[in-house]
Parts: C-alpha cells; sequence; structure tokens
C-alpha cells in the first residue's frame, strides 16, 4: 500500500508545501474555489489523515492460550528418572550418583513428564518417536486453543512455530499446516537454535508481522523435544539437561482485530530483546557439541549462572524506562552518576519493578536461576510462586515454561483488570527477553481450562533445598 501511495504523496506534499495556513484560508474564504485549488485541500488532508494512520502501531491482542498437559502415564517420579538412566546402561556408577545429585537439588517434583521414547524398553530415540512426541504435544496444545477461542483456520494468516533442538524435514510448521490444512499464502516461521527464550522471540516476530498485515491472527507455537535431546554420555556438563527438561508445549494466539478487544484477556505492551553473544563466555555458556566420544549433547558450563545474571540486568536496564515509574528512574540515574562521574563506592540502585509489575513469569531453568532473578529484581516468595510451583509440577518445559507459569496465575485467580505481566525468559547465545502484558479484563478461574485448574489448591508445596531420592 505504501509503495502504490508514494508518488501521490509526493506530488500532495509538493503542492502542499506551497500552502501556508494564511494562503489555505484565503483560498477557502473565496466566494468560488475552483476544482484545482478543491482537490489539492482535500488531498492535503487526506494525506495528514493516512500518514498518521500508516505511522500508528497496531494494537496487538493475546486472544487466549493453551498449555499442554500430557496423560499420567507419561508422569515420572525422580526415582523412575534413575531406573531409566540406569537402564540405558551408557552411564557410569559415578555419572548415576551425579544425576541421583542433581535430581535431589533440582526443585522438581514427583509428577513431571517425560518423553514415551524414554519410557519403552528399550529406549527409542529415533526420529520417528521424536515425531511422535512433537505431534502428540503440539497438537494437543492447539487443539485445545482452538476449542477455546473458537478462531476459523483459514483466518490464521501467521504461524510461528519455535523448537531448539529438533528440526526435522518438513519442518514442525509444516507439519502443523499439513494437519489443519491452513491456508496456503500463510506467513509461516520455523525458529531452531534459539533456547528457552525462543517463545518470547516468536511473539515479538508475531507481533512484528502484525504491524504490517491488518485483520490478521497469529498463531504462535512454543515446544521443545526430548526425546531427540536425550544425552546418553558421561560428561557431567551435558548431563545436566537430562535431569532438568521435561516434554510440554504451549500454543497462543495473537490478534490485531480491534473488535478482538473485548473477548481477549491481554494487550502486548512491550518487548525487549538483549543478546551478549558477542562476548565469548556467553556464547559458549550453552551449547550442543559433542563430547570426547562424539556423543551429541548439550553443555552448560559453570559460567551460566553469572552470565544469565549479567545479560538479564543488561535487560532490565533497557526494560525500566518503559515500565519504571519516574521516582524509580530518577533513582536509577542518580545512583548510576554517582558511580561512574563521581566514582563513589555504593552500592547499585535495583529499581523496584514491583511498583510497576503485578505478576512476574520468570523462565524456570534450575532453582540456582530462579534465585539469581529473585535477588537481582529484589522480588517476594508470591512473585516467585508461579516460577517455582511451575518447576516443580512440570519441571522445565523450554521455552513453553512462562506459559505454565501464567496459567497458575490465572488458576489461582490472581489476574485483575489493569494488571501488568512481565514474562522473562533466558536462552542460548546467550539471551535474556522479556515481555509485558496488559490484562484486559480479570481471569475468572471457574471459566478458566488450563493444566492447573484440577490441581490448583493442592498449591503452592513447600520444596526443600534437598529432596532425597531414596534409589
Amino acid at each position: 500500500m505504501f509503495r502504490f501511495l508514494t508518488p501521490f504523496l509526493g506530488m500532495t506534499l509538493v503542492h502542499c508545501s506551497m500552502l501556508t495556513l494564511e494562503n489555505l484560508s484565503k483560498l477557502w474564504n473565496q466566494p468560488k474555489l475552483n476544482s484545482e485549488t478543491l482537490v489539492i485541500c482535500s488531498t492535503f488532508l487526506l494525506t495528514i489523515i493516512i500518514l498518521y494512520f500508516m505511522r500508528k502501531p497496531r494494537k496487538v491482542y493475546l486472544v487466549d492460550f493453551a498449555c499442554y498437559k500430557p496423560e499420567p502415564s507419561y508422569k515420572c517420579s525422580k526415582e523412575d528418572c534413575l531406573k531409566i538412566a540406569e537402564s540405558a546402561r551408557v552411564f557410569t556408577k559415578e555419572s548415576l550418583e551425579f544425576v541421583k545429585k542433581i535430581l535431589e537439588r533440582s526443585g522438581i517434583g514427583e509428577d513431571a513428564y517425560v518423553s514415551n521414547g524414554m519410557l519403552q524398553h528399550p529406549q527409542d530415540f529415533s526420529i520417528a518417536e521424536a515425531r511422535r512426541e512433537s505431534e502428540m504435544v503440539i497438537f494437543g496444545a492447539i487443539d485445545e486453543l482452538l476449542a477455546k477461542t473458537g478462531v476459523k483456520l483459514p483466518d490464521i494468516g501467521i504461524l510461528v512455530v519455535n523448537c531448539s533442538l529438533f528440526n526435522p524435514q518438513p519442518s514442525l510448521s509444516a507439519m502443523i499446516i499439513n494437519r489443519y490444512k491452513l491456508r496456503a499464502n500463510i506467513l509461516s516461521f520455523n525458529l531452531a537454535g534459539m533456547g528457552c527464550s525462543a517463545g518470547l522471540i516468536s511473539i515479538q516476530l508475531a507481533k512484528d508481522l502484525l504491524q504490517v498485515h491488518p485483520d490478521s491472527y497469529a498463531l504462535v507455537v512454543s515446544t521443545e523435544n526430548i526425546t531427540s535431546s536425550w544425552y546418553a554420555g558421561n560428561e557431567r556438563s551435558m548431563i545436566v539437561t537430562d535431569c532438568l527438561f521435561r516434554i510440554g508445549g504451549a500454543s497462543i494466539l495473537l490478534s490485531n482485530l480491534p473488535s478482538d478487544r473485548r473477548h481477549s484477556k491481554y494487550q502486548l505492551m512491550y518487548s525487549v530483546r538483549t543478546h551478549n553473544g558477542a562476548d565469548d563466555k556467553s556464547y559458549n555458556s550453552v551449547m550442543q557439541q559433542e563430547d570426547e566420544k562424539n556423543i551429541v549433547g548439550v553443555s552448560l558450563s559453570k559460567e551460566l549462572v553469572r552470565v544469565a545474571g549479567d545479560t538479564l540486568k543488561a535487560n532490565i536496564t533497557a526494560l525500566g524506562p518503559l515500565v519504571l515509574p519516574l521516582s524509580e528512574q530518577l533513582k536509577f540515574l542518580a545512583n548510576l552518576i554517582m558511580k561512574r562521574i563521581f566514582k563513589m563506592k555504593i552500592k547499585s540502585y535495583i529499581p523496584d519493578f514491583k511498583l510497576a509489575i503485578e505478576h512476574f513469569c520468570i523462565h524456570p531453568g534450575g532453582r540456582a536461576v530462579l534465585d539469581e532473578v529473585e535477588k537481582s529484581l529484589g522480588l517476594s516468595e508470591w512473585h516467585m510462586e508461579p516460577s517455582r510451583m511451575s518447576l516443580f509440577r512440570f519441571a522445565n518445559t523450554s521455552s513453553s515454561s512462562l506459559w505454565y507459569e501464567l496459567a497458575y496465575t490465572e488458576a489461582k485467580g490472581r489476574i485483575k483488570k489493569g494488571d501488568k505481566v512481565l514474562q522473562l525468559s533466558f536462552g542460548s547465545g546467550f539471551k535474556c527477553n522479556s515481555v509485558v502484558w496488559h490484562a484486559i479484563r480479570p481471569i475468572n478461574p471457574a471459566n478458566e481450562k488450563n493444566p492447573w485448574i484440577d490441581e490448583i489448591n493442592d498449591f503452592p508445596v513447600v520444596v526443600p533445598k534437598v529432596t532425597p531420592v531414596i534409589y
């Protein structure tokens, strides 16, 4: 549309540049306006209106979302996880003891879910089994979302899928298009290798696409594949991922239709991305590679928590001016001036994000990561509850974890009209991404269907720092 209007707008602006307000007034007060004058004046007004609406960003609404909850047969206690590791007959006694130690300190409960390939005897980590896992999780999440929203499949014009480690041919986005027979001109994207933060990257990509494609729905799908990412070696830095990750997935429906505001849950306010990949320690902190025996796995460096903390500080420094009240911004600025200009040895001031944000969904990468974020942002146990309970109940489901946390907050009946929700995620690279949502209406748990509803009264639970695994 803009290219079509460019010559027209250019000629109009040339004519209009010769018109002052005084000249326009004289022309308008003439007894008879000739046709050329009428055209110039009308075109001038029309041009101003068109430019205004072309530059005004479209509002993006989160209509609803759905998180996949596997059947009870996929539950796997920590003791069963140890049995699975032992039955694989690839881990040494020392490695099994290390797995036990990690599970005991992980903050994960006894009811998280693993893939069917892991539960089989012998275990099946084939591409076919990995594809079946993805189909089960992705289709399950999308089916629930379609039932909740009632959106018509031909109306979905944008599809963004993210899965970091499983990238089959055809792609997962093509798998969705084939299953639901989505339209041929759909804008389809498949994000890979971007780690646990890919979910919020997908949201921002969908948001940007919705700015240039009016009257559209965007379907965002976030997941990870456990079958394809299982590590069968004895390198400790790679064994950790086997202990922390479980299956899960979420689907989200975004819209830029003004008419969708009245029945949407949230409006997307801000999205901030921070990428510290230029720093070698950050870049190497999470790395998929081969061990000494050429077995592929994902290595987590000892610098990970520090790297996450540094990237978090950079991200919230960029986010702060967008959401914080002026008083907090001035305190932060004054502290910065005293430290950098006057070289005063004082403690860095941490802005109080609780003054601007009611609810926090922090990626549950592990207990140590949550502890670091809680300390950095000065959050309370209540603010951290959705993240810690999601880690306990579902473990780390990678990019979809944030949506299990938001579902927890909704199931608790905590979302009120006008509340702001901050989703914060970390990912390989190393990246930190944040998104702020504004609640358009209160969320009534009685009307919700999400993975927590049937058991929300059992939470929160006390999670000891060490939970012995008897094996």
